[in-house]
């Protein structure tokens, strides 16, 4: 239900429909500042580390108005987590925490804690990642956030759901490899990896997301909010995917393959000219005869050890023995041009530097800046024409907007929220 202190959508007109037919995209006229699809929407994040940041900031990017909740002194856990640092900022907090304001509470001091339920009574979406039950004692669970707003979204992130893993902390890593991850990340005989990323928490961060928007379709329609329960370990094993669906199939636990994929081949890196490698990734008959054609060897496409997929992927070690022999006459810089050219998907190993270029040359517009001597943000990677994402803007330093928040909550709700300096 909508908030009275919160900007709420203009009625239509005349001319606002006249407008959107001239424009098959829907987006903004000219003169006009773009929408964004969560304008109005007032997003309590009080959420530490990865997952429920991410999520917040994601919201951030849609157009909401992002409260970040720390605790006085030494805020987000990530806040010290470095190297590496710029003008005293963690770059692993800059990641998960742009166009926030920032409002320091300590939930054991009485008027803290009622000036985060006054938070909770005014937003659209609160975001945590408390222990279950630990809310209880501030008045901030999801029975008592709802029971005083029943518009309210309340997402609670948990490592091990609410239930017998309660009280099992969550961490990425760990939940890597109890969650069967690592145990198919590597190589065959070699230790288990983690990830080079904390992606359980990216994937829970984007199931959070998901689960808030679906709760704010519902409550455009009902009037109602609701809680959504989102927790790492049920993320991971939904992003399993084929291994998954793959196990409960045959039974079977799949085990490390490098970089080839249990179904597919060539889908792997392939050495090149000095052993350097080449992603390659046909994914179809086709496919692997435009690459024998350009290897300059066609007849593999006809050799009934190659001829078809399944076939493929029985004789692997002989069909990759048979392209390394042909790529090895040229780099993979040399190969991505010609094998492009052909259609078949592939390219170098590039470093990350080397990615964000691509992605710039590409047009992607990859990094977008927040201010003289901040770090640059990896840009959205969300395109809507008619409610583009917002510019982000600096995440917040520790209780940034305290004072002006802190007087906001002490005001008559249907005062809008301060503006932002």
């Amino acid at each position: 239900m909508p908030q009275p202190h919160r900007p709420q959508p203009r009625p239509s007109t005349d001319a606002d429909t006249e407008a959107a037919a001239t424009d098959a995209t829907g987006a903004a006229q000219p003169g006009e500042p773009p929408a964004r699809a969560l304008e109005g929407v007032l997003v309590a994040d009080f959420s530490r580390v990865l997952a429920g940041p991410l999520a917040a900031a994601t919201l951030a990017d849609l157009g909401a108005d992002v409260i970040k909740v720390e605790r006085p002194g030494t805020g987000d856990d990530t806040r010290a987590w470095g190297p590496p640092f710029r003008d005293g900022t963690a770059a692993y907090f800059d990641a998960a925490n742009r166009s926030k304001r920032g409002l320091a509470l300590d939930l054991a001091d009485p008027d803290d804690a009622a000036a985060a339920r006054e938070l909770a009574r005014r937003a659209d979406v609160l975001i945590e990642n408390f222990r279950p039950g630990s809310l209880a004692r501030y008045g901030l669970d999801h029975t008592a956030t709802r029971a005083a707003n029943p518009g309210l979204v309340h997402c609670t992130i948990t490592g091990f759901g609410s239930g017998a893993g309660a009280e099992l902390p969550g961490y990425d890593f760990v939940v890597q490899a109890v969650g069967g991850l690592m145990s198919i990340t590597g190589e065959p005989g070699g230790p288990p990896l983690k990830a080079g990323v904390a992606l359980v928490d990216v994937l829970t961060a984007k199931d959070a997301a998901t689960g808030i928007l679906a709760a704010l379709h519902h409550r455009a329609r009902t009037g109602r909010g609701q809680l959504v329960e989102v927790n790492l370990l049920s993320s991971l094993l939904g992003s399993l995917v084929n291994q998954a669906t793959g196990h409960l199939a045959t039974g079977r636990d799949p085990g490390p393959m490098g970089n080839r994929h249990p179904s597919i081949a060539p889908y792997e890196t392939l050495a090149c000219r000095d052993g350097q490698p080449l992603a390659v990734a046909v994914g179809n008959d086709r496919q692997f005869r435009a690459l024998a054609q350009a290897l300059g060897a066609p007849q593999l496409a006809d050799d009934a050890r190659f001829a078809r997929n399944q076939d493929r992927v029985q004789n692997r070690t002989d069909l990759i023995k048979a392209l390394e022999n042909r790529l090895a006459a040229d780099t993979p810089q040399g190969w991505t041009e010609r094998l492009t050219a052909v259609s078949v998907p592939c390219g170098p190993v590039n470093s990350l530097s080397q990615a964000l270029e691509l992605a710039e040359r590409l047009g992607l517009a990859p990094v977008a800046p927040v201010g003289a001597g901040r770090i640059p943000q990896v840009a959205s990677p969300l395109r809507l024409s008619a409610t583009p994402v917002a510019q982000p803007s600096a995440p917040p330093r520790l209780d940034e907007h305290g004072t002006p928040l802190r007087t906001w909550l002490s005001g008559p709700a249907d005062q809008p929220l301060p503006t932002r300096m």
